[in-house]
């Protein structure tokens, strides 16, 4: 969990706003460090998570939660963390083995025609209180999906894609009042791809008109740089009468190997932005800012 990074969010373990969806994505960058931020902070939270994790094995995750201070294995045990590992899944599914039928929530990858109804259903029954005295421990619920492109390089639409999500979103969000957190990326420039109907440009609008709050990771426009690494823009929706308001921030970061007590330092830099107060409005002032990301080998604990 980067602190510093909870600030620039106003959110942290003792306080976060229920009901969102967080949309992260990234674009010839990585946004996968914001994955492993909100997976910590949740769990710090002592939320009960639901993650949907299609890129990468569970020792992955754990292994980066492990330098941020949080044991996913210890989480697992405590039923505060269900985990569904994808890749294995898919592989089960794609190759079948006598002893091993695989989970129904991937059924889509044998079976097409059923789309995403039974990973819908994995993720409301994980989240969904059972009444028992264990689940009346955790917190509000979080679905987090990393990431949920993958499924399009699976052959689902990007309809169903974002039905799924506008399900999960009435589920999670509206009836449970928990957070949910997708992550989707797109390939190459935002030009080049503007004319796929059915890719991860479509799947990236689609989300962005659902989700409360965005947060895109990008390369700098100038190309490498030793000192910077990349740019984060904010972007914070709220509906407000008939109309939205929005408000853009923009940050640059760098990661940094050092062994700091904090994971992440932050060097302001730049002018405050203003709240605009017309919908979607191109123009928008900006919070321009520098910080950097930090991590080292950190004891693990719950």
């Amino acid at each position: 969990m980067y602190t510093e990074l909870n600030s620039i969010l106003n959110s942290g373990p003792d306080s976060f706003t229920q009901g969102e969806f967080i949309l992260l994505s990234d674009r010839q960058s990585d946004a996968s460090f914001l994955v492993h931020h909100f997976l910590s902070l949740y769990l710090r939270a002592r939320c009960k998570v639901c993650f949907l994790g299609l890129v990468q094995s569970f020792s992955h995750y754990s292994a980066v939660s492990q330098r941020l201070g949080v044991s996913l294995t210890q989480a697992k045990e405590k039923g505060q963390l269900i985990f569904l590992e994808g890749l294995n899944e898919s592989l089960t599914l794609l190759i079948p083995q006598k002893t091993d039928t695989g989970s129904e929530a991937m059924d889509f990858i044998r079976d097409p025609t059923v789309g995403l109804r039974r990973l819908f259903e994995f993720v409301r029954c994980s989240l969904q209180s059972s009444g028992g005295e264990e689940e009346d421990e955790w917190g509000p619920p979080v679905l987090l999906v990393d990431d949920v492109s993958v499924l399009l390089s699976l052959g689902v639409s990007a309809g169903a894609v974002l039905d799924f999500s506008h399900y999960c979103r009435a589920t999670v969000c509206s009836q449970l009042q928990g957070n949910m957190v997708m992550l989707v990326r797109c390939n190459g420039e935002e030009e080049e791809d503007g004319g796929d109907e059915e890719g991860s440009e479509l799947l990236l609008k689609g989300l962005t008109h659902q989700c409360s709050l965005t947060l895109n990771v990008r390369g700098l426009p100038t190309g490498y740089c030793r000192d910077i690494h990349g740019q984060v823009e904010v972007c914070w929706r709220r509906k407000e009468g008939d109309g939205q308001n929005t408000q853009k921030k923009l940050f640059q970061y760098k990661f940094s190997p050092l062994e700091v007590a904090a994971p992440l330092a932050l060097l302001l830099s730049g002018v405050r932005g203003r709240r605009s107060e017309v919908p979607e409005e191109p123009d928008n002032q900006e919070e321009r800012c520098t910080f950097t990301l930090a991590s080292g080998p950190r004891r693990a604990a719950l």
